[in-house]
């Protein structure tokens, strides 16, 4: 070994650390490669920043686009709705539908917005039928994993496998060279969780218990809120009048205020409040508190401000559900505000709601609900403006909508574009199968002809970019440059060679596909297919074998990720919704995960001969 591979290693081992533990978060990680791998002088700057000329980077941005054009047209909710109505009462027919759905959709976009999008979908279901949403959510991840499997653009390891192919010279994959793994994968992948859906514990109640979807007073009694909500007037001789929100020390009191009610010549307005709002005397204020009881009396009895009733059987302002609703959102994957507090993330400044609850899982937090750090898949319940709420809803890159109340009349942002946006999307993939033109234009086009029908516009479309996905693979990338340049990828393919090289050309694939996955379990799969796709072309080559067969099984495994919740975003995102535990994911995952090593070993020598 010379002191420039170990050197590259000694780097690559402490990246892989980094992900293991999450610190830092991943993209920051990758950035750190592409600034300190130069360093080395094994690889130059303009190699390290190479991975953004790389078309395939353009095409995962662009693909996201899409996707987005298909979440705002409302195509996945109505996909939703006719699952629904076509599966009757049959749960097993549901979940057939269901998963086909998912794969259909996840081999054309990302596995992660295809959960992000569902999940919506399954929890409205699960309260029509009075099922747990625990029977489903599994299924939703499997499938969705299994998807990036189905098609070249459907999930990035697959096309940072082909462009390591292409980069050596190789001719790359078409447009459907993952279908005949894929298929078969999904197909077993239905009838097993079919029979695994048995072995998942349903914790999660079904959501139809207190009606067939949440409403307002539901929401208030789940997350404790009627004692924390009340109305107050602005007494004629209080020190609030005449001056703004922001000048008052109400929010550092524990008050927030949700609305203002004024009394105008036509009767009384609701008045969203906003930093600038100047009160006067008279106006009553909704507001929400989470001071001690004396401390907030003492604050009113100070600033002159009157407590008044409710109306009879109000409760936590559902007497003004035509102005002031509430919406359950969930933290994805990539949202910025992991890692922050509420009172962190200016949650009231960016999206003009505020946070009233806070599930971990099924735990809902009651003390310092503004102070506690937000994790993955945490979920919020947020109070406001209706045009608020929807705002969120059609522009959600930090947080994905969950719930909306009975009291909330559904609205898309672009409902009337469905028709245009299948348009696209059909014109799309016939480009790329049929090769007339690159994937990346045909993608380009796609996002172009999105926005000209105004499907999508400009801020959600960057938006929908997961950037954070398109840096760690650039920042990978250098590795797999350097690794070649000190000789670690022969290294490795000869430590393969070297343990089963004697040994039938399957189980070469299958150790193969085994360390694959086994990395999988620590890192993500984009940054396993990154550097495990060298090593799968240089033991085909060592071994005098076509170089297909060996990363089509790379980028196969790291789409198997079905044994842990942190394994991928994809099952992260389900864990709080359906109630899952650990052991959940081991006893249902790692069957499978069995079952795709077989089927992938056992097709992959057929469709591409060795």
């Amino acid at each position: 070994m010379t002191l420039d591979l170990a050197l590259v290693l000694a780097l690559l081992a402490a990246a892989i650390a980094m992900f293991v533990i999450n610190r830092p978060r991943m993209d920051a990680v990758a950035l750190l490669v592409i600034v300190v791998l130069p360093l080395t002088g094994i690889v130059t700057m303009n190699e390290a920043l190479a991975g953004f000329s790389d078309s395939s980077i353009v095409l995962i941005a662009a693909l996201f686009v899409i996707g987005e054009g298909l979440v705002r047209t409302g195509v996945a909710r109505r996909l939703g709705d006719w699952l629904d109505a076509k599966a009757g009462a049959s749960e097993s027919r549901l979940l057939m539908l269901l998963m086909a759905a998912v794969g259909g959709l996840g081999s054309l976009m990302s596995s992660t917005a295809v959960v992000a999008i569902f999940i919506p979908v399954i929890l409205r279901i699960s309260q029509n039928r009075g099922a747990s949403p625990s029977r489903l959510m599994m299924p939703l991840s499997v499938a969705a994993l299994i998807s990036g499997m189905l098609t070249l653009v459907a999930t990035a390891p697959n096309l940072v496998v082909n462009a390591e192919l292409v980069r050596q010279g190789a001719e790359g994959f078409s447009f459907f060279s993952f279908t005949p793994f894929g298929l078969p994968l999904l197909v077993l992948g239905i009838l097993y969780m079919l029979f695994a859906r048995r072995l998942l514990v349903s914790r999660v109640q079904p959501a139809a218990a207190a009606g067939r979807r949440p409403s307002l007073r539901r929401w208030a009694a789940q997350y404790r809120l009627a004692e924390r909500a009340q109305r107050v007037r602005v007494g004629e001789g209080s020190p609030l009048v005449g001056r703004r929100l922001d000048e008052l020390p109400l929010r550092s009191g524990g008050i927030n205020v949700l609305a203002v009610e004024r009394h105008e010549r036509f009767g009384v307005e609701v008045i969203r409040p906003s930093a600038r709002t100047e009160l006067r005397a008279g106006d009553v204020l909704l507001v929400d508190v989470l001071a001690d009881a004396g401390e907030v009396a003492a604050l009113r009895e100070r600033l002159v401000l009157e407590l008044l009733p409710f109306g009879e059987g109000s409760d936590y302002f559902i007497d003004h559900s035509q102005d002031l609703g509430m919406v359950e959102v969930m933290i994805p994957a990539d949202s910025t505000l992991i890692g922050q507090s509420v009172l962190d993330a200016q949650v009231r400044s960016e999206y003009g709601l505020t946070v009233i609850g806070l599930r971990h899982g099924a735990q809902v937090v009651e003390r310092d609900l503004l102070t506690e750090k937000l994790k993955i898949g945490d979920i919020l319940l947020m109070v406001g403006f209706w045009s608020d709420i929807r705002h969120v809803q059609n522009h959600n890159d930090d947080l994905v909508v969950l719930n909306m109340p009975t009291e909330f009349e559904e609205v898309l942002p672009a409902a009337d574009k469905a028709p245009h946006a299948l348009g696209v999307l059909a014109l799309v993939v016939a480009l790329m199968v049929s090769g007339v033109i690159p994937n990346v234009q045909a993608a380009l086009i796609g996002c172009l002809l999105m926005g000209l029908f105004k499907c999508i516009d400009f801020t959600s479309a960057y938006r929908s970019i997961s950037w954070k996905t398109l840096i760690l693979i650039v920042g990978m990338l250098p590795f797999s440059i350097a690794l070649q340049r000190t000789g670690g990828v022969d290294l490795a393919a000869d430590g393969v060679i070297a343990l089963v090289g004697g040994a039938a050309p399957r189980l070469v694939l299958a150790t193969l596909f085994a360390i694959t996955a086994l990395l999988g379990l620590f890192i993500s799969n984009t940054a396993t297919a990154v550097l495990m796709a060298p090593v799968a072309l240089a033991i085909a080559k060592d071994l005098g074998a076509s170089p297909y067969p060996f990363a089509m099984v790379v980028a196969l495994a790291a789409s198997s990720a079905f044994m842990t919740p942190i394994s991928s975003p994809v099952n992260t995102l389900v864990v709080g919704p359906g109630g899952y535990t650990f052991g959940d994911f081991m006893r249902v995952g790692v069957p499978f995960t069995l079952i795709a090593l077989v089927v992938t070993v056992l097709l992959v020598p057929i469709v591409l001969p060795l």
